[in-house]
């Protein structure tokens, strides 16, 4: 039997599975594809946001018609790529036409506070470069367009300086350098992140641009919490607790990125065709002693205390004046820890005071390098605007040693309160100087002229700088001065006091003779320059200070009509609307610079005042409420507020707003005085005699407070304290009827031991 064979099946044909291949052009196709995909997403989304209104104008400038004339005006919204909404920081006031009439020189300025002319920019440096010009070249148009803005550096500026030069300068004048380490991106900034890459800011800045890129940064400030965004502007006091050691790695970073910034500031202004006229940064280095000191190392126990003892013993032998004592203990000191900006300072004081210049000079400058709030720019910064010429080929750039020339005219050449206010704003001598550098930097690129330079009181007369407008101007140093950090500098008092004394000596000579020849010049002056924006504040500000009120809302009016893109104009001219009982006028006016510029605290505090006048209180509550959530430290606004919750009879929240304002300003007699009228509305009658006692002992030449507290002290029977308050009132006003009766009466009383 044969064995029986396996059958074997047949496998089926196995089909080899192909991948299709992609031609070389497909691959392509696709790839771009890929890429093309979420380009155009994000494209479509920002065509999306745009027409739907989302975001803000990132540029510089804006296009404005004024009187059927094309100008180009400042935007009130450039900075919101480098700051918090509430403390962004505005340009000036400033339009030039469109288009650049035939033989007019161009001068575009870029800088800081110090540039822009803070506090006063209607007599800023550039101003009395504008006038010595005109004068010297009377047949020629100059347009000087100042783009200086504060608190900025040179990551703000060089986006400006980007913008300029699409304009058709022909010279721009670069004054910058103070605000590196505090400024946007600085290693002492409170605006975000601190000294990064420079690659990191110019990205940052550069897609938010892009209404995209507002969006993503405004998710970033949301999930990163509202505390930044209701963060008001506070003046360098906000920078108080943002000390950096000397020689740390995040100043290295500064130096490093401001050197390429600068570079390709100037690099802009070359390409465009212009002149570029770079300045060293003068600062006051004799006067202003270190906002912060922070030792340079870290000494063991031992060592720190001897570097303490010998600090100290030249401290003390510096406050007998023994200089040379007092030098010795600082040497010594100095080899434990050369670093602290305190010991150099002190130092450099007694080598000055024994005729020392040069060497008295080398230890401010140390001083000064070592601040731990560096809010003047120092020898790094300098050293690099002096170096970049060479790095620049051709003869465009020209450089302007502008702290040589600043310290020029001093015996020590040392720099200090004679030429600026504080530690880096000019005063007016300082001012007039820079300026005639700059022009005669001009006139050797212009026509050779006989005409002679302008000296510096006919400059001023011409700019509208009055006593009254010079006093003003001084006055705001004096407030400055009473804030930190500046209050807490050793000689703050010394340097305050002799800026009051300015004040009064300003105008100690004035009569009603000299304000009408004044206020004649200015009239004539503004019919000669109508299109003077500036002359019209500084107008405005004579008039209000001489009385003329009406006159002065005039020419603020006229101003806004010269710049109807500005805040300023229709601000001042509202406030001053207030005063004259013009509410509904005031209220328009107010909302008009509100429009413009929401985050103008000042603004809400003065429309909450018109319509709580108008007797709107529901309105001006919301005012001061707005106010509030933007400046929570401000008494004021808390004291207002407080008055027109009464008015709304809500005392309870009246009261609590009267404390917090109280409790903010502690020394304040008005508050204190409004607080205990209050609590006599409110009946609490007991508590109202401490606040009327404490208002009348911190105003103690205030008649009211003296009188209300002698009204209490009467009802309480407390007779001998109130026939003193009495007493003081007619001492102070001996017509005060009033208080005149209740003192009879009281005398009477004590005749009759009743």
């Amino acid at each position: 039997m044969k064995p029986r064979r396996a059958k074997t099946k047949t496998a089926a044909p196995v089909r080899a599975t192909v991948a299709p291949v992609l031609s070389a052009r497909r691959r392509w196709l696709f790839r771009v594809g890929l890429l093309l995909a979420p380009l155009g997403l994000l494209v479509l989304m920002e065509l999306g946001l745009r027409l739907a209104g989302y975001g803000y104008n990132p540029d510089f400038f804006k296009p404005q018609q004024i009187d059927g004339t094309n100008y180009f005006v400042q935007n009130e919204t450039f900075s919101f790529r480098f700051f918090p909404r509430q403390m962004a920081r505005s340009p000036g006031p400033l339009r030039f036409p469109a288009r650049k009439a035939p033989g007019t020189y161009r001068i575009f300025i870029l800088g800081e506070s110090a540039a822009m002319g803070d506090p006063a920019e209607s007599f800023a440096p550039d101003r009395y470069l504008e006038v010595l010009l005109r004068h010297k070249y009377p047949g020629r148009n100059f347009e000087v367009i100042n783009t200086a803005v504060t608190a900025i550096n040179s990551h703000v500026i060089l986006p400006i300086a980007r913008e300029c030069a699409t304009h058709d300068g022909d010279l721009w004048i670069v004054y910058l350098g103070n605000n590196e380490m505090v400024g946007p991106f600085g290693a002492a900034t409170v605006f975000g992140r601190k000294a990064p890459p420079l690659g990191y800011a110019r990205l940052v800045t550069a897609v938010q641009r892009l209404r995209i890129g507002q969006l993503f940064a405004s998710f970033g400030h949301a999930f990163a919490g509202r505390a930044r965004e209701q963060m008001s502007w506070g003046g360098m006091e906000m920078f108080v607790g943002n000390q950096i050691p000397p020689g740390s790695a995040s100043r290295e970073r500064v130096y490093d990125n401001f050197q390429k910034n600068l570079e390709a500031i100037v690099r802009a202004g070359v390409h465009s065709g212009a002149t570029v006229l770079l300045n060293t940064v003068g600062v006051n280095l004799r006067d202003c002693p270190p906002f912060g000191s922070l030792p340079g190392r870290t000494l063991p126990e031992s060592g720190r205390v001897k570097f303490t003892e010998a600090y100290t013993r030249g401290v003390q032998a510096e406050g007998r004046q023994e200089w040379a004592e007092a030098e010795t203990d600082f040497e010594q000191a100095a080899r434990l820890d050369s670093q602290p900006a305190d010991l150099q300072y002190h130092w450099a004081r007694c080598l000055l005071a024994q005729s020392n210049a040069p060497a008295a000079r080398e230890h401010f400058q140390l001083a000064c390098d070592d601040d731990a709030l560096p809010f003047r720019a120092d020898a790094r910064i300098n050293s690099a605007i002096r170096n970049l010429p060479q790095r620049v080929a051709g003869d465009q750039v020209k450089l302007c040693d502008a702290a040589e020339i600043l310290a020029a005219n001093n015996p020590d050449g040392l720099c200090g309160d004679e030429t600026f206010f504080e530690h880096v704003h000019f005063d007016f001598d300082a001012r007039y100087r820079l300026a005639r550098a700059w022009a005669q930097e001009i006139e050797t690129r212009l026509p050779p002229t006989t005409n002679t330079w302008l000296r510096q009181s006919e400059c001023e007369r011409q700019l509208g700088l009055s006593p009254w407008n010079r006093s003003q101007v001084i006055h705001f140093m004096v407030e400055r001065m009473r804030l930190p950090p500046l209050s807490s500098q050793a000689n703050n008092e010394t340097r305050r006091q002799r800026l009051e004394t300015r004040i009064k000596s300003a105008l100690a000579p004035v009569n009603p003779v000299e304000v009408a020849h004044i206020r004649q010049d200015l009239e004539q002056l503004a019919t000669q320059r109508p299109d003077d924006y500036f002359l019209c504040e500084n107008f405005a500000v004579f008039l209000e200070l001489t009385g003329d009120v009406p006159a002065a809302t005039t020419q603020w009016l006229r101003f806004a009509k010269l710049l109807p893109q500005d805040p300023l104009g229709y601000f001042e001219a509202g406030r001053l609307q207030v005063r004259q009982q013009k509410y509904a006028e005031a209220e328009s006016l107010l909302r008009r610079s509100l429009a413009i510029r929401p985050s103008r605290t000042d603004g809400w505090v003065e429309l909450g005042n018109a319509l709580a006048l108008r007797q709107d209180y529901t309105a001006a509550l919301q005012c001061f409420d707005t106010a509030l959530q933007q400046n929570e430290s401000d008494p004021q606004i808390y004291l207002r507020r407080g008055k027109v919750l009464a008015r709304l009879n809500q005392p309870g929240t009246a009261l609590a707003s009267y404390r917090a304002a109280v409790a903010l300003a502690p020394d304040n007699a008005l508050i204190h005085h409004e607080l205990g009228l209050e609590l006599i509305t409110a009946g609490q009658t007991n508590a109202a005699g401490p606040e009327f006692k404490v208002a009348a002992q911190l105003g103690p030449e205030n008649v009211m407070f003296r009188y209300d507290y002698g009204i209490w002290l009467l009802q309480q029977q407390v007779w001998s304290d109130a026939q003193r308050e009495f007493e003081a009132v007619l001492h102070l006003e001996p017509e005060n009827s009033r208080a005149r009766k209740n003192l009879e009466w009281l005398r009477a009383r004590a005749v009759s031991g009743h």
